[in-house]
């Protein structure tokens, strides 16, 4: 089993920068890849980055150039960088977490419990 804890988020005016992160714990296991999706009111929760092992990052179109995802894979932990926040942004962004486990064993698909952004004037 492993845990994820995020922490970041909340409110900020448009145009303004906020960062998430995403750590991850356990025992025995390896990631295969760390990203963020988000859901707002009423729609469907959508892939915002992510990034797989021994691959760059993929971005949807409506964030590219304005967030970073980025991993320190010491800490087993995964960063979004969130700038030139507009309205539309606005959502609970959750962590997803690939791995592999017990030496291969397993795969497991971890969710973080999710983090709000609210981006208003």
């Amino acid at each position: 089993q492993v845990q994820l804890v995020e922490s970041g988020g909340g409110w900020v005016q448009p145009g303004g920068s906020l960062r998430l992160s995403c750590a991850a714990s356990g025992r025995r296991f390896s990631i295969n890849a760390m990203g963020w999706y988000r859901q707002a009111p009423g729609k469907q929760r959508e892939l915002v980055a992510v990034i797989v092992s021994g691959s760059t990052p993929n971005y949807a179109d409506s964030v590219k150039g304005r967030f970073t995802i980025s991993r320190d894979n010491a800490k087993n932990t995964v960063y979004l960088q969130m700038n030139s926040l507009k309205p539309e942004d606005t959502a609970v962004y959750y962590c997803n977490v690939l791995t592999e486990e017990d030496f291969g064993a397993t795969q497991g698909d971890y969710w973080g419990r999710g983090a709000q952004v609210t981006v208003s004037s």
